[in-house]
């Protein structure tokens, strides 16, 4: 059996959720909101934890950015993520590369921007990856990304329960740690803003289509047990949700 996290069954219930080749909230709208403010056109983009491809086809695309360099630890996401890539006709602007957890394979200087959303809860030194962060990118280049935070140091059993029923490896830390890991980094014109209230109105809506049509149509691929699995995950969110302990958030600093 498959010890990643994120196996074909999760990804097509993920979808079902999100969106084709999302495995966050929002789909390329929220994409947009992390990038307010700032132009792609021509860049070089770095975007960390790529998952099912359709962050970079939105880079790419709607955002105009040159060229999206998208890493993954996992395989199966990034043989979805290439067959979507692929099925967009963007093989030429889109490169798809799986790493290891560690130091970023790329020399120092390379990336105009480097973005990721949602995925670097699975990194739990945040330290380490803002300094990785720093080296790659070019002087005056942009960390752009959002993340699911906690909103206090010491979390409550409703919300290590909630995490436990997620079955993922969250490295989960507060905004105050990540502001502290962008500034001993070097990195200025920080912005860190909570999607909270945003998120704990669309968890409600996810919910509702999981026991609505969608759900009935994602059993028919991935299982009625399955989905009812998920929809239990997510009975488990909201109410970490309501209590701000589970605190999505963008996160920008640019490197002087």
């Amino acid at each position: 059996m498959s010890d990643e996290h994120y196996p074909p069954r999760l990804i097509a219930m993920l979808e079902a959720v999100w969106g084709e080749g999302f495995l966050s909230p929002g789909g390329p709208d929220e994409v947009a909101r992390v990038l307010e403010g700032h132009d792609l056109s021509g860049k070089s983009v770095l975007d960390i934890g790529c998952g099912a491809g359709g962050i970079d086809v939105a880079l790419a695309t709607t955002h105009g950015a040159a060229y999206v360099t998208g890493i993954d630890v996992e395989d199966s996401v990034l043989t979805h993520a290439r067959a979507f890539v692929a099925a967009k006709g963007l093989t030429n602007r889109i490169g798809l590369v799986k790493v290891a957890p560690g130091p970023l394979p790329f020399p120092p200087g390379t990336f105009d921007v480097v973005f990721s959303k949602d995925s670097i809860i699975h990194i739990p030194d945040k330290q380490a990856l803002m300094a990785e962060v720093a080296r790659v990118l070019k002087p005056g280049g942009w960390f752009l990304a959002s993340d699911w935070l906690i909103g206090v140091e010491v979390i409550s059993p409703r919300m290590a329960d909630y995490i436990a029923a997620e079955g993922l490896d969250f490295g989960m830390a507060t905004p105050a740690r990540y502001g502290a890991a962008l500034v001993s980094n070097g990195f200025t014109d920080l912005r860190i803003a909570s999607r909270n209230l945003w998120y704990r109105d669309e968890a409600r809506r996810e919910v509702a289509r999981m026991k609505g049509t969608m759900g009935d149509a994602a059993a028919k691929v991935v299982g009625r047990d399955f989905v009812d699995h998920n929809i239990a995950i997510w009975e488990r969110m909201i109410p970490v949700l309501d209590t701000g302990e589970h605190c999505p958030t963008h996160l920008a600093g640019r490197k002087p």
